[in-house]
């Protein structure tokens, strides 16, 4: 491990706020200014040759499971054991605030390193603001094939992709079929009949009745204003019910769309079961595994450790369907190469190896991921043909999943959309005034920046 030369750890607060409206941070979400190029470029990115000998630096968050470290470090090991052209140097820096101000104040002097890794819809801004290199012009029609669908169109903005995962993520209802079978509720058996959201209404009130008092846990813990888990795990309750966080046709508006009436009814039905009493407090996180409640509506993330907790009695359903089809997220960490870096095709090939089937089956197997490419996925047990997790892999290829809103005022949606939902659970406001609330936020933020006009300036 390499750490970041002290420098970097004493950048100006100056700094930081310049750059932080630009970066801050789970199919409707790209409109018509997804399908137009960003800025122009008359240069591809990668051109096929590496002058010399290249030593590249990578940047990489530390998550708080230290395995993807392991992997990360194991991986650049083998890599320059494997070849002489380049030599990759990696620097991790903790997650969280620490991380994120890292790479503002980076990209705030121009000493953005040449490969990094960003929570998936954080590469917009820095996109639009041309502080990325597009990707297509290295991309192989060969790896663009194998590739999910999911995984390029999360890493695309205006019609470029700027982004590229060795994973993506899944989001669902864990359920316990025993408990259910004895209640004689049913088990959805994909995403064309889920449950709607009157009937799993129904079925928390009947599992209550069964003896189990807060049946449903929503990983409340995380759930605090501002955080990241609200968007990815809840805004596809709003795009369920035919709502959205802001216009998806040209990101100029929230108005009409977050809080109209689809939004406001969906949000409504899930502030209905906290005040029921039907959602778990979960405080500790451990509401599923210790059989307080038996839905949890999580992540692919939570599979193992359920599975153990209650082996052989734990599946995987689709979200409730809240009036237009059952709607998930998508999008994880994915790797990004700044402007400027010094030699894109010796990045390149770096992440094309990160990106092979052997590589992401190493990385997935540790973090529980879905595998970015088909390839990996036809080399996993549990996510290969009738694998235990192949609904994550059914929603990421068929629409169901959807990408967080593609727009460089990403930043503001999310946090406006977090703290209305956390204020609508947790205190039980009025959903109508919060959600109003929130599109004022966002659509000031739009103003502010002349809507984000597409030269990134």
């Amino acid at each position: 491990m390499t750490q970041p030369a002290p420098a970097r750890r004493t950048r100006t607060a100056t700094a930081l706020l310049l750059a932080g409206a630009l970066l801050l941070a789970g199919c409707s979400g790209g409109g018509d200014s997804d399908d137009r190029p960003a800025n122009p470029r008359t240069d591809a990115t990668c051109d096929g040759r590496i002058e010399g000998t290249s030593q590249i630096t990578m940047w990489f968050h530390s998550p708080s499971a230290q395995g993807e470290l392991q992997i990360l470090r194991d991986q650049v090991r083998r890599f320059d054991a494997s070849q002489q052209a380049v030599r990759v140097r990696l620097v991790d820096l903790p997650e969280g605030g620490d991380y994120d101000a890292e790479i503002r104040a980076a990209a705030a002097d121009g000493t953005l390193p040449d490969l990094l890794d960003f929570d998936a819809p954080k590469l917009f801004a820095q996109a639009w603001a041309g502080r990325l290199r597009p990707l297509g012009s290295c991309l192989p029609d060969g790896l663009r094939a194998d590739l999910l669908p999911s995984v390029h169109q999360q890493g695309t903005y205006r019609g470029e992709l700027f982004g590229l995962g060795t994973f993506d993520s899944g989001l669902g209802l864990y359920v316990r079929p025993s408990v259910l079978k004895k209640a004689g509720i049913r088990l959805p058996r994909g995403t064309t009949d889920a449950w709607t959201a009157d009937e799993f209404t129904g079925i928390l009130r009947k599992l209550r009745k069964a003896g189990h008092r807060a049946p449903l846990t929503l990983g409340l813990r995380f759930a605090t204003p501002g955080s990241e888990w609200n968007t990815y795990g809840f805004a596809p309750a709003v795009w369920s019910a035919g709502g959205d966080l802001i216009d998806p046709k040209n990101y100029r508006t929230a108005d009409g769309f977050l809080n109209g009436p689809q939004a406001v009814r969906a949000l409504t039905t899930m502030q209905g079961w906290a005040e029921a009493g039907l959602v778990d407090p979960d405080k500790d996180d451990r509401a599923f595994d210790e059989g307080r409640s038996v839905i949890s509506w999580s992540g692919h993330w939570r599979y193992r450790e359920y599975t153990e907790a209650f082996p052989e009695d734990v599946a995987i359903v689709p979200l409730p369907d809240f009036g237009h089809g059952t709607v998930t997220g998508m999008g994880s960490w994915q790797w990004a190469i700044p402007a400027t870096s010094v030699d894109p095709d010796a990045v390149w090939r770096f992440l094309a190896f990160l990106l092979s089937p052997d590589e992401v089956v190493r990385m997935t197997d540790v973090n529980g991921a879905i595998p970015a490419t088909r390839s990996a996925i036809a080399r996993t047990e549990q996510f290969a043909g009738t694998g235990p997790e192949r609904l994550y892999i059914e929603q990421l290829q068929n629409g169901t999943a959807r990408p967080r809103p593609r727009t460089p005022a990403y930043a503001a949606v999310t946090d406006a959309f977090s703290r209305a939902f956390a204020r609508i659970v947790f205190d039980r406001a009025p959903v109508q005034a919060e959600l109003d609330r929130a599109v004022r936020a966002i659509d000031k933020d739009l103003a502010d920046h002349q809507y984000y006009p597409p030269t990134g300036r």
